[in-house]
């Protein structure tokens, strides 16, 4: 069995400060040929993962996970073997760090540079999946920063192993080990500490539901990079291809109902509600995608419910999906407004002055115009690998690569000027 220790997090916090100072340092063929040494290890010494992941998954069992977290939670040979091949395409792309921004040079002869540096030490806290303690490892180490990982309790023996894995790959790197640090405990106590340590963090990053989220935002004095809970919108305007609308909205809602770029509510206009109805409820059938409706939409489509206030502002990361009914593509915006969680929404039409006013008014992290919101992923974009996806504003907006875990430092070189 896996012996869960208990753990320090403030010097674990310092060990990992110390460590980032060493990571600033190494070149990106160290930083590449360390992910890549991680990965073989991860490759050798799957069984050793799988093993303790047996242990987690005896204990969901006897609490009673849904098969859907389960799922989650349950790694493969094949799938460690993939989180090894993330960290290889980690490697192959572009430094984010010692990129020279800008460069000039005053009446006075002094030189600025601005140029990109790592943020420093990242505190990851998730939820269930073991992939992000591979994932979010990568990106940081990649990127310059060392990283203290809190996973969920319900993975607790799967993310202690993988770390373990992990840091023998690192001994035989330039890489400190201590610049990926686990906090081996399932206490409130340790996450609290983790949430106030501004002296040795530089930011937390929340990844998982919205409870986890909002305690990290309402408790941190560390400064967040806040991760979003998709209320994601389809708004099926008068003008929308019929084909078109459909077919994004079953992709949208039934590729993958438990990620946060599905769509949970579909908006349509009344105009194209009536002509298409019948197609509308042959697809919703045919799709087992079960209906929550506003009373028009209730009257129209067979065994769909009433539609409550709670059911405008869930994620459902099922088959069930909202259908509200509206007259104007405005009503669609004012509801977006309302109940939207600034992630990822749509508008399918044909209407190029309808949709631009949309993508103008709605605020978002991502906008789209004929086409699923299942594209708000990092890999989808053409960023390589993700660290998740921020609904909020500063430093950095929708899927977060390599980029978002730098900021910026202004280098001034002189010959004696003074001021």
């Amino acid at each position: 069995m896996t012996v869960i220790h208990k753990v320090n997090v403030e010097e674990q916090a310092i060990l990992a400060k110390k460590a980032a100072k060493t990571l600033s340092l190494l070149t990106t063929e160290e930083k590449n040929e360390a992910l890549h040494t991680i990965a073989d290890v991860l490759d050798a010494e799957f069984a050793t993962i799988i093993a303790a992941n047996k242990e987690d998954l005896a204990q969901g069992i006897e609490k009673g996970y849904s098969n859907a977290y389960m799922d989650r939670l349950s790694l493969t040979k094949e799938r460690i073997q993939d989180f090894a091949q993330g960290l290889r395409e980690v490697a192959e792309l572009e430094d984010p760090t010692g990129i020279v921004d800008s460069d000039w040079t005053l009446d006075n002869g002094l030189n600025v540079q601005k140029i990109t540096v790592p943020l420093g030490v990242i505190g990851m806290i998730y939820e269930a999946r073991p992939n992000v303690t591979v994932d979010a490892t990568g990106l940081a180490l990649k990127s310059g920063n060392a990283i203290v990982l809190k996973g969920g309790s319900s993975a607790i023996h799967s993310n202690q192993k993988i770390v373990e894995v992990i840091h023998r790959g690192l001994e035989q790197t330039k890489i400190p080990k201590d610049a990926v640090q686990f906090i081996a405990s399932t206490d409130r106590e340790a996450t609290q500490q983790l949430f106030t340590m501004k002296q040795h963090i530089d930011v937390l990053i929340p990844r998982g539901g919205g409870s986890l989220i909002q305690a990290v935002v309402d408790n941190a004095t560390v400064p967040v990079l806040e991760t979003g809970v998709g209320n994601c919108h389809i708004y099926i305007d008068a003008d929308a291809d019929v084909n078109k609308a459909l077919a994004i909205l079953v992709n949208a809602k039934t590729d993958r109902p438990a990620v946060c770029n599905a769509a949970e509510t579909a908006i349509i206009h009344k105009d194209w509600f009536e002509k298409n109805k019948d197609a509308l409820v042959s697809t919703l059938s045919e799709n087992n995608i079960a209906v929550h409706g506003d009373e028009t939409a209730m009257q129209a489509i067979p065994g769909a419910v009433p539609a409550g206030e709670d059911d405008w502002a869930n994620e459902y990361l099922s088959t069930d999906i909202a259908i509200k009914i509206v007259s104007s593509a405005d009503e669609a915006i004012e509801h977006i407004d309302e109940y939207g969680t600034k992630h990822s929404e749509a508008i399918i039409t044909e209407n190029k002055e309808i949709a631009v006013k949309f993508m103008k008014l709605v605020d978002a992290a991502a906008l789209y115009h004929n086409a699923s919101t299942r594209f708000t992923d990092g890999s989808a974009l053409g960023f390589g690998a993700e660290i998740g996806i921020s609904t909020q504003k500063l430093h950095a907006r929708g899927p977060m690569g390599l980029p978002a875990l730098t900021t910026i430092k202004y280098l001034m070189n002189g010959n004696g000027q003074v001021r």
